[in-house]
């Protein structure tokens, strides 16, 4: 028996804060491929059941609607410019599709993985660490949002919505937009304790962002202070850089609606991981 004083034992190391940096490596990619390997599986009906909503929106508010409205002004670098509803309706739902597609698999997908199959737990049991496993969902979740977008976007191409050759520009800027909505989902995933959760996400976050953020119609319809907040909304700045490049326009602000983009990603994702870090640790 020791007769070591209790005072002179040493003390366990303290646990690492969960806020600490992301410690990320190269073996993300070994969960994304994972992810990848089975998805192609369902790939077709993936595709289907994430173009059908967006495209029957676009069909029925963009002709339907767009019959009525005929044509509606945006902002562009010469003043007001007069264009066809169906082409800023569409300019601004490819946007809340990449928004939805990313968000629907950073937390449904992610959750089912993480708490009811326990897939992240066999995952770690090789030398893949918590923060590779987040960073992975986080991609993977944005990789399902761009192939999502790809397809609308091939859709619109043949409707002849737009042939502006700035929608090169536009894709990667989706593909942004698709990493940034999964980083906020993953937050609410780290969270949840159910499916049910979610519902407050899609409810309280995303359903508003929609209607605030000029995808519907122009935010200059809005009371002078909702319109100042919705200024800072992330669904606001992703639409405000991907509209004009449907007209074949740049972008008036491109740097502060970047800017927007990037810091909301960041500040998202460190949040997701610190948060998901403490969830394990419990």
């Amino acid at each position: 028996m020791s007769t070591t004083p209790s005072a002179l034992r040493p003390r366990p190391p303290a646990p690492a804060s969960v806020w600490r940096p992301p410690a990320l490596s190269a073996r993300w990619w070994q969960v994304f491929l994972r992810n990848l390997l089975v998805w192609r599986k369902l790939a077709i009906p993936s595709l289907v059941g994430n173009i059908a909503e967006p495209l029957m929106w676009l069909v029925a508010f963009g002709y339907g609607m767009g019959a009525l409205v005929g044509q509606v002004s945006v902002g562009g670098a010469g003043g007001d410019a007069k264009v066809p509803y169906i082409l800023f309706l569409a300019s601004g739902s490819i946007c809340m599709s990449a928004m939805n597609a990313a968000s629907f698999e950073a937390l449904y997908s992610a959750f089912s993985r993480m708490h009811v199959q326990k897939t992240w737990d066999g995952i770690m049991n090789a030398p893949v660490t918590l923060d590779d496993v987040v960073l992975a969902e986080m991609l993977w979740a944005a990789f399902k949002a761009l192939f999502t977008v790809t397809a609308i976007l091939g859709v619109m191409l043949a409707l002849g919505i737009s042939h502006s050759p700035k929608l090169l520009v536009a894709w990667p800027v989706l593909l942004g937009v698709g990493i940034m909505f999964s980083s906020i989902a993953l937050i609410f995933n780290a969270l949840a304790k159910g499916y049910d959760f979610f519902t407050y996400y899609f409810t309280l976050v995303l359903t508003p962002m929609m209607f605030l953020s000029g995808v519907f119609f122009p935010r200059e319809q809005l009371p002078p202070l909702v319109r100042a907040i919705s200024d800072w909304l992330p669904l606001t700045n992703a639409v405000e850089l991907v509209r004009p490049l449907f007209m074949d326009q740049w972008p008036q602000q491109p740097l502060r609606h970047g800017l927007v983009l990037v810091a909301t990603t960041v500040v998202a994702f460190w949040l997701a991981l610190a948060l998901t870090r403490r969830r394990f640790r419990g």
